[in-house]
């Protein structure tokens, strides 16, 4: 889903002291100096070795726990699960960093990257809404807490996309009730789309799938309600073009009848 990692992060530590030696199997658990063993993740962060790194600060931590170095290792550490796809790993990472540093200058970055392992676990519309709940929760805790930041500036456009993918979650639900016939069960998840999600891209088809319900159902008068509110904020759209036609004639469109409520291929999944 995302098409790019974030390498600001590396670059924020990568100038903290000399490059070192890469590890060797004999070296693993022989205490060395924290500038070499930092610098050693630094390294293989740098060289795509991301499980690597990851044991190479928590070494910094292990071998000098006091040091400050060592503060910056468990971010880092956390930063390279993340790299590596290891996101619970990540969350782990980053939450233990939070409660052991909260008022580190860094600690931005620490729930900045946890919401990044939520938001990149989120899939298909399909599938369960969980972890895209998870990601709006944790995006918009940054956005809360760090409403200046050029994190949050990212999490509010990650939340608009997140908030898009739920409504997606809501109008699929809401299309497999039609299909059956369950007209009332569509009509509350379309409904919940208009009530929550209205800025989104499913506004449009979500009013004219309450028009479609509203006619199976014979509620002519809510049928044209909801068809003026579709043509007054979306006039120039297939969807308005449609509702007209369900409220004026009572059907489809001829190129428009494969079926009440089937007709899906324009919507809008952004994931």
């Amino acid at each position: 889903m995302i098409t790019s990692r974030i390498p600001l992060f590396i670059a924020v530590f990568a100038s903290l002291g000399a490059s070192g030696c890469g590890p060797t199997n004999k070296e693993k658990y022989v205490e060395r100096p924290v500038e070499q063993l930092y610098n050693e993740g630094v390294d293989a962060l740098g060289a795509e070795r991301f499980q690597t790194a990851a044991r190479a600060f928590d070494e910094v931590e292990r071998q000098h726990p006091y040091s400050t170095w060592a503060t910056k290792a468990q971010l880092m550490g956390a930063y390279a699960f993340y790299q590596n796809n290891k996101y619970d790993d990540a969350i782990v990472a980053a939450d233990r960093f939070i409660q052991l540093n909260p008022s580190n200058r860094d600690v931005g970055y620490a729930y900045y990257l946890k919401a990044l392992c939520y938001y990149e676990q989120i899939t298909d519309v399909q599938r369960d809404a969980r972890m895209t709940e998870l990601a709006l929760r944790a995006l918009e805790e940054v956005v809360r807490r760090f409403p200046e930041s050029t994190f949050a500036r990212d999490a509010r456009l990650k939340i608009d996309l997140t908030y898009d993918h739920l409504a997606g979650k809501e109008m699929e639900v809401g299309r497999f009730y039609m299909g059956r016939g369950q007209y009332v069960g569509a009509i509350n998840r379309f409904k919940t789309v208009l009530d929550r999600y209205q800025q989104t891209s499913h506004t449009p088809e979500a009013l004219h799938r309450l028009v479609e319900s509203y006619v199976a159902l014979g509620l002519l008068e809510e049928a044209k309600k909801t068809a003026s509110v579709l043509g007054f904020n979306y006039p120039g759209t297939d969807w308005y073009r449609d509702s007209y036609a369900l409220v004026t004639t009572g059907e489809l469109p001829p190129e428009e009848r494969p079926g009440l409520g089937l007709r899906i291929l324009r919507s809008v999944n952004p994931f």
